[in-house]
């Protein structure tokens, strides 16, 4: 049976999600780019894993500000989407075809990224209610209150990688 839990623990839940996905994108788009045949797509990818360093980064700071310890959480879906990237690449020979499916995958995982993170901005900003405490590090500070919400919009701003895929189109 579910115990009782608060939006705050439900926002620790979907950034030990959100940390998991980062690095497992992080360890994908490196064997994306080297099966991409477009130079545009391979600097795209490569390009979007400085960006995801830098998030990883910003969500253990995150963390840090809330007094918890980054900590992964298994997220099946990012799972599903690389794998699924993965079969388009032993599937496919190199060329067009597997271009667009590398291209298809990547805007699958910014898309799962920016829906996550969208989530977390909005209940970061949520007044709670029924007594629930702010989303905040233990000595009650403004910083840990607003640390996944800065982290998120962070990420959901950098998605101009996406734009960078859509041109890496010419395929």
């Amino acid at each position: 049976m579910a115990t009782a839990k608060t939006l705050n623990d439900l926002i620790l839940n979907f950034m030990q999600d959100i940390y998991y996905a980062e690095r497992q994108i992080l360890k994908a788009l490196p064997k994306m780019a080297k099966a991409a045949q477009s130079d545009d797509l391979k600097q795209a990818l490569m390009h979007h894993r400085e960006e995801t360093e830098g998030q990883v980064e910003r969500v253990q700071k995150a963390f840090d500000a809330l007094g918890k310890r980054a900590r992964a959480r298994t997220c099946e879906a990012i799972n599903g989407l690389i794998e699924e990237g993965e079969e388009v690449i032993e599937e496919f020979a190199e060329g067009t075809v597997r271009d667009a499916g590398i291209l298809a995958n990547a805007q699958a995982v910014e898309h799962y990224e920016m829906a996550r993170y969208g989530t977390v901005i909005e209940w970061a900003k949520r007044p709670r209610r029924g007594g629930e405490a702010h989303a905040r590090d233990p000595g009650g500070g403004e910083e840990g209150r607003h640390a996944p919400q800065r982290a998120c919009q962070e990420e959901h701003q950098s998605a101009g990688c996406l734009r960078q895929w859509h041109r890496a189109r010419r395929l």
